[in-house]
């Protein structure tokens, strides 16, 4: 394999023990920079100079026998939603076009401060606000597994780069799935971290400057193993300041070692947001290769009294809710009008979002207790099962489709059309309820797509999704490079 696509981890460990140099190793992703990125418009920012000035001050440290940390000399890529300095960071809007940040976002930082190399930025959507990746600023990135597909969003530059072996390792954020759906459709891996674990600030949206932490939203890793999630995890967990100063974080261990011990609930598919045919052949594939291994699985387990519709009628206006922060006067002063004008029956999502976009605190505060019993139910659900597998989302990678009304889009699953922004309801499942999940490969499609699998696991036991998605990972072989990009 070209020393483009090992792990971070491996990389690392190649700089450490002299086998590399981080220059070399820069040179060599700049060089698969020039070659693969034009065709793909992954990364569209870099400061190159400053990128090989701190690789031979890595390579001198070392000498010197210093060590910067876990990361010592590793080249990595940013999603363009988080601040560095110096840098452009858009957002993908034209407004922030010339926003160059004089600090560093704190799980930027914390990267740094294990001795990773920034070199570039990788693109989103506008405001982070779609599961596309495209804006006026960079223009629109392709999947390498099909340039004429979206590679998913907002964290859609970041799995391309890492799928097409562009970057050693990057830093995600998910709300609505932008972390887990690239992965899925680029074939890579993501951890949507239990909510509040990984400091957020220095991340846009909000606005430049805010120090609120958003409902639900999260940073996390994307990689191309389950080893760098866990590296990177435990660079960037722990609290911001100033709560640092009174409290640590601690995540439990992993429930088990062995694959076998681990019980397994999957909720592969439903009548809710019917997902392609093709993904639940390779989860139910997956399930039998989990069988086959000793391991117990469950089809029919689900939350009690909880099902995927009602999950998601709870996720989707406590996400809006979170989301319209950010919105412009003029655009909720719209919002509101929209609500007050629709009929009570309208289920159109624009007027859906409206209506949760401006509802009032004492709505959202019912909502947040809804939220709560659900999360108790999760409790009560994972003293019986150790992890929950269900679809990232219900469809393959697909063609772009980038009509800027973004509700009047149609997805199309075995044949039979779907809202477009369903694309968000198997995401729910774990954001609404702060679950952390791991993404990883399972299968290709007939036509060589990548299909991933969602692995959930209690709050706080974000070890527990990673361990076992590294057996799962060992077992069906993990990420294979797209044709066309191996050297």
């Amino acid at each position: 394999m070209d020393l483009a696509f090992r792990s971070a981890t491996a990389l690392a460990g190649m700089i450490r023990n002299r086998e590399i140099s981080a220059e070399a190793l820069l040179e060599h992703y700049l060089q698969r920079l020039q070659r693969y990125n034009p065709a793909l418009n992954a990364i569209v920012a870099t400061d190159i100079e400053a990128a090989r000035e701190r690789a031979r001050a890595a390579d001198a440290a070392l000498a010197a026998g210093e060590s910067w940390g876990p990361l010592h000399g590793v080249p990595i890529t940013i999603k363009d939603t988080f601040e560095v300095a110096g840098m452009p960071t858009t957002a993908g809007a034209k407004e922030l076009r010339d926003h160059r940040p004089s600090s560093n976002a704190v799980a930027v930082q914390r990267l740094l401060d294990a001795g990773a190399i920034v070199f570039g930025k990788t693109n989103v959507p506008l405001y982070a606000g779609d599961l596309q990746t495209y804006n006026e600023v960079y223009g629109s990135t392709s999947n390498p597994w099909d340039l004429h597909r979206t590679p998913g969003g907002s964290s859609g530059g970041a799995a391309a780069a890492l799928a097409a072996g562009l970057t050693a390792l990057e830093l995600g954020s998910d709300i609505g799935g932008s972390i887990r759906t690239p992965s899925h459709f680029c074939g890579v891996c993501g951890l949507k971290p239990s909510y509040g674990i990984i400091p957020s600030r220095g991340h846009i949206p909000g606005p430049p400057g805010t120090l609120s932490e958003a409902d639900i939203s999260v940073t996390g890793p994307m990689a191309r193993s389950v080893d760098d999630l866990e590296l990177a995890l435990d660079i960037l967990a722990g609290p911001d300041t100033p709560a640092a100063k009174g409290w640590r974080l601690e995540l439990p261990a992993p429930r088990h070692g062995q694959l076998r011990d681990y019980r397994v609930a999957a909720w592969l598919d439903d009548p809710a947001c019917p997902v392609d045919s093709e993904i639940v052949q390779a989860l139910h594939g997956t399930v039998e290769r989990l069988r086959a291994e000793g391991v117990r699985v469950d089809e029919q387990a689900r939350p009690a009294g909880h099902d995927l519709a009602k999950i998601y009628d709870l996720f989707y206006p406590l996400l809006t809710a979170a989301l319209s922060a950010g919105l412009p006067s003029k655009v909720f002063d719209r919002m509101l009008d929209v609500a007050a004008d629709a009929a009570p029956g309208d289920r159109h999502y624009f007027v859906r979002f409206a209506r949760a976009a401006t509802q009032r605190h004492a709505d959202w505060l019912r909502l947040n207790e809804r939220r709560q019993k659900l999360r108790r139910t999760w409790e009560d659900f994972f003293q019986d099962y150790d992890i929950l597998l269900c679809p990232v989302v219900q469809t393959l990678a697909f063609p772009k489709d980038e009509n800027p009304a973004i509700s009047d889009r149609i997805l199309t699953v075995n044949g039979k059309p779907q809202p477009y922004m369903d694309i968000m309801v198997w995401a729910g499942v774990a954001g609404v309820a702060y679950l952390p999940s791991v993404v990883i490969p399972v299968g290709r499609s007939r036509e060589g797509l990548p299909i991933g699998i969602q692995i959930i696991a209690p709050y706080l036991e974000d070890r527990t999704a990673l361990a076992f998605a590294r057996h799962l990972e060992r077992l069906l072989g993990g990420f294979q490079p797209p044709p066309g990009h191996t050297d």
